[in-house]
């Protein structure tokens, strides 16, 4: 029986060659936000730069072109885009209804 085990030839293994892998990071672009604040008064449809307000920041409304994106909150709730038109300087309202008096307008401009 020794000799048996003794004649048995020795496994064959061979260590796998693993190919190197590439591995690229891809910084993130740099994002700038601008945000435009005011408070409606209960029946304007217009709000123009002179409308925000002093303390919270930038009063600017940038021209769509110059930014990549934009966001608009009315009393906290994003607006679908076919209910406003931005242009340099103004935010015009297209709906039936105005924002309630006291309701923040918020617009986010962001710049990639």
């Amino acid at each position: 029986m020794e000799n048996k085990i003794n004649d048995l030839t020795k496994p064959f293994l061979k260590i796998p060659i693993i190919p190197s892998e590439e591995i690229r990071y891809r910084l993130p672009k740099k994002v700038e936000v601008i945000e435009f604040y005011t408070i409606s008064n209960g029946y304007k449809r217009i709000f123009k730069e002179e409308d925000g307000i002093n303390e919270i920041g930038i009063k600017i409304i940038l021209d769509p072109c110059e930014v990549s994106y934009m966001n608009l909150f009315i009393n906290g709730v994003l607006q679908p885009k076919e209910n406003y038109d931005v242009q340099s300087g103004v935010i015009k309202l297209n709906t039936v209804d105005v924002p309630i008096k006291g309701a923040p307008v918020i617009l986010q401009m962001f710049i990639v």
